[in-house]
This record gives structure tokens, C-alpha cells and sequence, in this order.
């Protein structure tokens, strides 16, 4: 009988524009190890959102695999986040 597996695997991580990560998961499907489908899903990542004062809210990344924090981690310095909330800011609608 043959056995099916499904897999989930983050196979690509990008910084783009300083502050947007994107992250594009992958779902393999495999009969007895041979790989019968691979289908992919993407998600973009900022370093967060305003509030009613224009302060910086941190986007929550603790559901985020490990790779994927240790990667905002490091992209998101204090300066990108600065830089970002100005972007914000004078991008705002009005």
C-alpha cells in the first residue's frame, strides 16, 4: 500500500524594499518519497501598523516559524523601523 505525505516548508525568504519580508511556503505531496504535487502560498511581512497617534505597533511574529522571526529579527532594525514609520506617516491617507 502506498503511504502519502504532506509536508509544509517555508522555501523562500525575502527582504524587499528594507522592511517587507516575503515569505512564500511550499506544501509537498508525496507518494513512497516520490514527489506527486508541491503548491505554494505567499504572505508579506511588515515591521507593523500605526496607531491613532502615529506611533509604531510591532507586527506579532511569534506564530511565525523560527526561521522567519530570526530573519525580521535581524531585518528590522531600529533604524528600518524608523525609516518605516515615516514611510507611514507620509504615505497616510487623509
Amino acid at each position: 500500500m502506498a503511504t502519502l505525505t504532506k509536508t509544509t516548508e517555508n522555501d523562500k525568504i525575502e527582504v524587499v524594499s528594507k522592511w517587507n519580508i516575503q515569505v512564500r511556503t511550499a506544501t509537498v505531496i508525496k507518494e513512497d518519497g516520490k514527489e506527486l504535487s508541491r503548491s505554494f502560498h505567499r504572505h508579506v511581512l511588515t515591521p507593523g501598523s500605526l496607531d491613532a497617534s502615529d506611533n509604531l505597533v510591532a507586527t506579532d511574529i511569534s506564530g511565525e516559524d523560527a526561521d522567519v522571526q530570526a530573519i525580521a529579527n535581524a531585518a528590522w532594525t531600529s533604524q528600518v523601523k524608523t525609516d518605516y514609520t515615516a514611510f507611514l506617516v507620509a504615505n497616510k491617507p487623509t
